[in-house]
């Protein structure tokens, strides 16, 4: 071991929440080891969907058009529909811009993005990534981690240091069982068959996801990118699962849409869909990111936009401690924030899944009796707000929610202006009127300043009265001031050096 290298950052595990951390914290300028046992992508697709706010993230690391040249817009949302083919609930879509300044939601091809983040990461020269490497020892003490490493095709150990280690190694992450972190389970574990197949040919298939709520045999269809169509189908109790995995029994199950004349079968597996939480994100050194802390049923499609959410939260965190801005103990605001947040819509996939999973005829009829009273209802996530952390708990919202990206007057999207750095933007009045010791401290946090806010950021402050808003690195809103006295209060929260 060179004891004289010591990475900032290790990550353990360089799927879509491991390459993202690694590209934001290779923006940022730090050394960063990612240690991943697999030798490339794994080829088979397995998340399908992502929303606005992660698209955001993938701007923040320079790969937005990238990502968009690969994925299509959810411009039909979700319908809901029982076994007499009657919608009951509809996820609105569109392509319209959101809030993001982007569509809400995108469909995708893992292995492709994979791809992306992983060739990111060849513009950072502070970027180590070692494949074939399996983390099979961890050491903290009070200044690093010392990491022990099985090189698989070498045949050899060998031993790292980082000043943190993050797991982002999945569900049955290591990192998690060293930390000894407990999962709660938060109601829902389900095997679910999931079969993608490459039609052949042009079929008669909705453009839109369709959840068959049909207690006979619940399924999911998804129109996912190309030619690339898939079926999730549930498993139940008295199915032989080696016999449901049979092509023949997998066509006879999609054969009133789709036939092998029709299309080609890429794969089938079957999966048990989880609902946990971890409890402990930290220890030390030791962090925990993705499917290593949460897991979802994808009933929302939110399972890897969850870690890439983890990803931009502890990025600017881990930034702004190893730079000496802000103590150790902003990362404890990592878990803190996140987990309620997740939590959230854990639960509302789990709320979502017990209206498709319903498998009792007598309570799919009762539930189709109450959807049925009215008009199909459309829904959207709701606005979660993170948990008590890094911004002004005081003030109330809009604190701790994502401030919006709108185009500017020059055509470029707001993130494009500010970059991935603290912003203080507001009218030039309440900003000349903080102290020089505030305007020092935004000077110290590398922050960028606008006093004179363009239109759309100008009635944003007029809808929540205010004279000044203040955002974090990851775009959310430390929150906003009506006065230089408030704003003098909000700027507490930004970690400058001393």
């Amino acid at each position: 071991m060179d004891e004289n290298r010591v990475f900032d950052v290790a990550i353990a595990g360089l799927g879509p929440t491991g390459a993202t951390l690694a590209n934001l914290l290779g923006l940022a300028g730090l050394s960063v080891l990612v240690i991943e046992k697999e030798a490339g992508v794994y080829p088979l697709p397995r998340a399908i969907h992502f929303d606005g706010e992660v698209l955001r993230v993938f701007q923040s690391i320079g790969l937005r058009e990238a990502v968009l040249a690969r994925a299509r817009p959810g411009t039909q949302g979700m319908h809901f529909v029982n076994a007499a083919g009657e919608t009951m609930l509809i996820r609105g879509g569109t392509a319209a811009l959101g809030p993001h300044g982007c569509a809400n939601n995108y469909y995708f091809h893992q292995p492709e993005l994979e791809g992306l983040l992983r060739e990111g990461l060849a513009r950072f020269p502070g970027v180590e990534v070692r494949l074939r490497h399996a983390l099979t020892g961890i050491e903290q003490d009070g200044d690093a981690v010392t990491l022990t490493v099985q090189a698989l095709d070498e045949g050899c150990e060998r031993h790292f240091k980082a000043r943190y280690l993050v797991g982002a190694d999945g569900a049955r992450s290591p990192v998690r069982a060293h930390m000894g972190s407990a999962l709660h389970d938060l109601g829902l574990r389900q095997p679910w068959l999931v079969s993608d197949v490459l039609l052949k040919r042009p079929a008669d298939l909705p453009a839109h996801t369709v959840q068959h709520c049909d207690p006979a045999r619940p399924m999911t269809y998804c129109n996912v990118t190309g030619a690339r169509r898939r079926w999730e189908i549930m498993v139940l109790p008295d199915d032989d699962r080696e016999a449901l995995l049979a092509p023949q029994n997998l066509w006879r199950m999609v054969g009133r849409w789709v036939t092998p004349e029709d299309a080609t079968l890429e794969r089938a597996a079957i999966y048990t869909f989880h609902s946990v939480i971890a409890e402990g994100w930290r220890r030390g050194r030791l962090l925990l990111a993705g499917d290593a802390c949460h897991q979802t049923p994808p009933f929302l499609g939110q399972g890897m936009c969850a870690g890439i959410r983890d990803a931009a939260n502890l990025a600017w965190k881990l930034e702004a401690v190893l730079r000496g801005r802000a103590p150790g103990t902003l990362l404890d605001t990592y878990e803190s924030e996140r987990a309620p947040h997740v939590r959230a819509l854990i639960e509302l996939a789990v709320r979502l899944g017990n209206i498709i999973q319903t498998t009792d005829p007598a309570l799919a009829a009762e539930r189709d009796a109450k959807f049925r009273a009215g008009e199909p209802e459309v829904f959207e996530l709701p606005p979660q707000a993170l948990g008590a952390g890094a911004f002004d708990t005081q003030g109330g919202a809009p604190a701790g929610r994502p401030f919006p990206q709108p185009r500017l007057a020059d055509g470029r999207l707001l993130d494009e202006l500010l970059g991935r750095r603290v912003a203080v933007i507001g009218r030039h009045g309440t900003i000349a009127g903080a102290s020089p010791a505030t305007h020092e401290r935004w000077e110290r946090a590398g922050a960028i300043v606008i006093d004179r806010p363009e239109p759309c950021i100008a009635d944003w402050l007029d809808a929540h009265g205010a004279d000044a808003v203040v955002l974090r690195p990851d775009r959310y809103i430390v929150g906003v001031a009506r006065t230089a006295d408030e704003l003098e209060r909000i700027s507490q929260w930004v970690p400058a050096a001393p």
